[in-house]
């Protein structure tokens, strides 16, 4: 299905890389109807699907909230705009600019994904400015009679981050801040959650006290952007706290040892990469499971993430 129920609270399978399960579009049913996350343009098509299924009419959209603006949680909400045209879009304050010009999150893009973009991404289109929303650290926004949603400035995998704690479920939207929820291997009895620490803004420390704000809030579920709703909270923290370190002194000795960001970026990715295939394994998880098919593209986009973050060390002690 393209929608699936969570409480009152539905996920839409943005079938982000065309893959299921992999970046959600969260609907809040409330009075004014909202959504969380657009994923990118080629995952529209699916959102209206999603919605048609709940019975809901873009028209109804009032709020696309976005946790950040990289494109695969963002980069659809031009185009999204063009079919919910009541719809106000909510956004971090550093994020704004980048919306209603998008050339800077094209050009980074195209840099990550190359030839892919186009097939991935496009198109991007500008948003007006009269139809954004800036939120900070603390600001609320009331949906319903019963619902008002808070958002908390939540960086360390990028700088213009929202989490948006919604107080009915108890249950934060974290985006990509604490990382990311491997669904696919929920089937064989396992939950892995492993830092997202993609280019350019990672930051571990940042990370860190992010998770933090999560666990001083006793949560009762985190909804991800990839993907879905865990409500095992305890597990999460656990295992993101048990990788940050990992990446980071993998990612240290490779920038390190490498003389080319490129060499750098595919030590750190070969030694991760080893780590996490050994960890499964000893899990009965072989590299013949489908999960490792995205597990790959994303360590090796985190490992990018982890060798530029040396780099600007680097240029801070110099």
């Amino acid at each position: 299905m393209a929608a699936n129920s969570i409480d009152r609270i539905s996920i839409i399978d943005g079938n982000d890389l065309n893959r299921k399960n992999r970046t959600g579009i969260y609907v809040l049913n409330e009075s004014k109807k909202t959504l969380i996350e657009t994923s990118s343009s080629p995952s529209v098509p699916f959102i209206l699907d999603g919605l048609c299924s709940l019975g809901i009419d873009p028209l109804e959209i009032e709020y696309i909230i976005l946790t950040h603006i990289h494109l695969d949680h963002a980069g659809g909400a031009g185009l999204l705009l063009k079919h919910c045209k009541n719809a106000k879009v909510i956004v971090h304050k550093k994020g704004a600019r980048h919306l209603e010009n998008p050339s800077r999150l094209i050009a980074g893009a195209r840099a990550v994904y190359g030839d892919d973009f186009d097939r991935l991404f496009d198109p991007i289109l500008p948003i007006p400015p009269e139809k954004i929303i800036i939120k900070e650290n603390g600001e609320t926004l009331q949906i319903s009679d019963t619902t008002t949603l808070t958002f908390f400035d939540t960086p360390g995998h990028a700088n213009h981050h929202l989490s948006i704690y919604d107080p009915i479920s108890n249950g934060m939207f974290t985006g990509d801040t604490i990382g990311i929820y491997y669904r696919e291997l929920k089937d064989d009895g396992f939950e892995l959650y492993i830092p997202s620490t993609s280019p350019n803004q990672f930051d571990p420390d940042k990370m860190l006290s992010a998770l933090s704000i999560m666990e001083e809030k006793h949560l009762d579920a985190i909804y991800f952007g990839h993907y879905g709703c865990s409500r095992n909270t305890s597990e999460i923290y656990k295992q993101i706290r048990y990788w940050i370190p990992i990446f980071t002194n993998y990612a240290k000795d490779a920038f390190n040892q490498g003389e080319s960001f490129e060499d750098r970026v595919e030590l750190a990715y070969t030694t991760i990469l080893s780590d996490i295939t050994g960890y499964l394994a000893d899990l009965g998880i072989t590299e013949a499971h489908p999960v490792f098919e995205v597990l790959k593209l994303d360590i090796r986009v985190s490992s990018m993430g982890l060798i530029d973050y040396f780099a600007k060390q680097e240029q801070k002690v110099l």
